[in-house]
């Protein structure tokens, strides 16, 4: 009896150990999720800003003075960036990730070129027979995301040399509200009608009613927009990504500090039950030990 409750006594000081851990990895996600939305606010007027000059670049095209058309190729490059994550405890984060590239993916035809950020979503992407290219690991704070997307927009750069034609591609998690999510997939290249039908639609009517110009070089001014506005995209597909990200463990470490709480209060619930037991044989044997110094007096007298 004495060691089973020994015994239980270390799995509840392990519980409690292990529950600390989960409320501080629960405060942890909460306060990333808070520095990562903030993030993804923070682009909100800017973003605005480099579609506006996007839309007034379109009004020039459709004078003549277009940068964005492209000759239309067959031998097309698809590089999709695939955001996920580096650690685990995130629940069904990567799979859904991995199971809308895979199906999105398998309907394009031509050459692919897979970029996962992330460890864990390498794997699950290499597990649903998705080939990868290079892999970025994640940032870990908001400052790093910049040299993140710096190094993605290199690496689109070095394959956009080598390709007659690129389409580009972003996979991420959303958050929805709360601790929900729900895979995103959306496509930043080519420049064609379809993209300017989508920035177009987003800006809606010009803010003035002056005709907007572009002076010192319309196609320096258009690419410099561009660069932005794939630099100002990429930064939102990483920053709620890793919102979600956290949304997800925090998901989970309240499952686990449910379920740490339910095990404490059902190894108290043993462990005083069987103290308890202990505490009443003792007790007993007091008494039979009392009772038979009795009976033994009463036979001496």
């Amino acid at each position: 009896m004495s060691e089973s409750i020994e015994l239980l006594r270390g799995k509840i000081a392990h519980a409690g150990t292990l529950g600390s851990v989960v409320r501080t990895m629960k405060t942890l996600a909460a306060v990333n999720i808070r520095q990562y939305e903030e993030a993804v606010q923070a682009l909100g007027d800017y973003e605005h800003t480099i579609e506006l000059g996007l839309a007034g670049c379109l009004h020039l095209a459709e004078n003549g003075h277009s940068a964005f058309r492209r000759e239309k190729s067959k031998n097309v490059l698809t590089i999709a960036i695939v955001f996920g994550s580096d650690q685990g405890l995130v629940g069904q984060f990567n799979d859904l990730i991995a199971e809308s590239v895979k199906r999105e993916l398998a309907a394009i035809p031509g050459s692919l070129a897979v970029i996962p950020v992330g460890e864990r979503v390498q794997s699950h992407l290499e597990d649903a027979a998705v080939r990868t290219a290079t892999l970025f690991a994640l940032p870990n704070s908001v400052s790093a995301i910049t040299p993140l997307v710096g190094d993605l927009l290199s690496e689109v750069e070095r394959r956009r040399e080598k390709a007659a034609a690129i389409e580009l591609r972003l996979f991420y998690n959303s958050p929805v509200s709360g601790e929900q999510y729900q895979p995103i997939s959306t496509r930043l290249l080519p420049l064609d009608d379809e993209w300017a039908a989508e920035v177009a639609r987003r800006v809606g009517k010009w803010p003035t009613g002056a005709i907007p110009e572009i002076i010192n070089g319309v196609q320096s001014v258009q690419w410099a927009l561009v660069r932005e506005y794939l630099f100002v995209s990429l930064f939102r597909a990483c920053a709620e990504s890793l919102a979600a990200e956290n949304a997800s463990r925090l998901s989970a470490m309240q499952r686990a500090e449910k379920n740490i709480d339910d095990m404490l209060e059902e190894l108290s619930r043993l462990y005083n039950e069987r103290r308890q037991a202990g505490i009443d044989e003792e007790l007993f044997d007091v008494v039979s030990g009392f009772q038979s110094l009795g009976e033994n007096s009463g036979m001496n007298a």
